[in-house]
């Protein structure tokens, strides 16, 4: 894994130059006792921490501890238990404290800290380390911040880190649901990589092979250590944390989400909307995503049984009423559906000459279609094995996010301007068809 993340740069029979920023990949037992040498090698003499109240005791006193047996000065900031949210109040706040004679920003934790250091790090200039606390997502080495910014869910180019420290005698303390979340982000690979493919084949949208092929390569080495990592088994916990990485890795190849994010990313990206806007419940993003897995591969099964009409298609865009479009969304997520709603005069998914284009090259290349379905999502029996022996729920509604599944679903498709199945169903004319459950 070591070998894909730290090739740097490597030009690919895709056409473009791969690159990723990580410098050094350091795991294993006892690996946080690297933190001092690491920022003396790059040149640092002033840290800045930043951690909450619980990665502040699960590594946060050690690296401190290191840092000063070393003769290393550093500043910090510690969140409050129960006030890190990936928001603009975290980031200011972390901006606020953030010490200016610093000149290198480490955060110690994972998932929300992780963005807000890379997000510090970016409009700061530093260069940025990452000592996780807990595997529990995969953008460990992203040059992206998943971020809420006005209610809605958003992807910030930032920066992709310099170090990435996962010290196994660490990662293997952090809460089991937590280690579930992190591979169940990975699960969600199965179809973000089955979309990226379909895109690639309506929309022509870009697709490198090797980008993808690293990703089946993380999520293969992350599922075939399940096991172990629930027992925390350190081979497995380091195992499941370097494939987490290699799947951040792989979308700062490509430059983009796409390795790493499909429909069931927007399935938990309107879930936290709602809970944001409502108060309804929410629950950790990974878990949220493998969850959504579930219920991406049980919609494309049943789209794989349907053969595409195009006078149907072609009616069903025909009949598009925007305005009452527009009213669902509102309902669903109140004063977050705005930004979504404006996206559309900017994007023209809906329009029709776009839609009978794309129709077009469905009903021309349907088998090559179905064959890409075929070839990257799971068996339902042996998607619902895995996710009980991870614990993670196969309903929606066991997580308490069973309320208007079918709009969440059609709302999907409003997230971001990307070609996913709630799109694909749309453009089929099948989208109210489709059943949840």
């Amino acid at each position: 894994m070591s070998d894909f993340i730290l090739r740097k740069e490597f030009p690919c029979a895709c056409g473009r130059v791969h690159k990723c920023a990580v410098n050094d990949l350091v795991t294993g037992s006892g690996a946080i006792s690297r933190l001092p040498a690491l920022v003396k090698q790059y040149g640092s003499s002033r840290p800045f921490l930043l951690a909450d109240a619980d990665t502040w005791q699960a590594a946060g006193m050690t690296a401190a501890r290191l840092l000063t047996d070393s003769g290393i000065p550093f500043s910090s900031y510690v969140f409050p238990a129960g006030h890190v949210k990936p928001d603009e109040t975290t980031a200011g706040a972390a901006l606020m404290h953030f010490d200016p004679a610093c000149d290198v920003v480490i955060s110690i934790g994972s998932g929300v800290l992780n963005d807000t250091g890379k997000l510090l790090a970016s409009r700061t200039g530093l260069p940025y380390f990452i000592v996780a606390t807990a595997s529990s997502m995969d953008g460990f080495a992203s040059a992206t911040s998943s971020m809420e910014c006005g209610g809605v869910k958003v992807s910030l180019n930032t920066k992709c880190p310099e170090v990435i420290i996962g010290d196994t005698d660490v990662l293997k303390g952090a809460p089991a649901r937590m280690l579930s979340a992190g591979i169940g982000d990975m699960i969600a690979k199965y179809v973000s990589i089955c979309e990226w493919r379909i895109s690639h084949v309506i929309t022509g949208e870009y697709y490198c092979p090797v980008v993808a092929d690293m990703v089946r390569q993380a999520l293969r080495k992350c599922v075939r250590n399940a096991d172990g990592l629930m027992k925390r088994e350190p081979e497995a916990v380091e195992a499941v944390f370097e494939g987490l990485v290699l799947g951040g890795a792989a979308m700062s190849y490509a430059g983009l989400s796409r390795p790493a994010s499909g429909v069931e990313h927007y399935f938990s990206h309107i879930w936290d909307m709602r809970a944001l806007e409502f108060g309804t419940p929410s629950d950790y993003h990974g878990i949220q995503c493998a969850t959504a897995t579930r219920v991406a591969v049980s919609l494309y099964a049943q789209l794989r049984r349907i053969r595409p009409d195009r006078e149907k298609a072609l009616a069903y865009a025909a009949s598009f009423a925007r305005a009452a479009h527009d009213a669902e969304l509102r309902r669903l997520l109140g004063r977050s559906a705005e930004p979504l709603i404006g996206l559309e005069d900017k994007e023209k998914k809906y329009d029709p000459a776009r839609h009978a284009s794309r129709l077009e090259v469905i009903l021309a290349r349907w088998d090559e279609i179905t064959a890409v379905m075929d070839e990257e999502l799971p068996a339902l029996d042996e998607l619902d094995a895995l996710l009980d022996r991870l614990c993670i729920p196969r309903d929606p509604a066991a997580l308490g996010l069973g309320d208007d599944l079918n709009a969440v679903f059609r709302a999907t498709g409003d997230i971001r301007d990307k070609y996913v199945l709630s799109r694909l169903c749309r453009d089929l004319g099948v989208l109210e068809e489709m059943e949840i459950g």
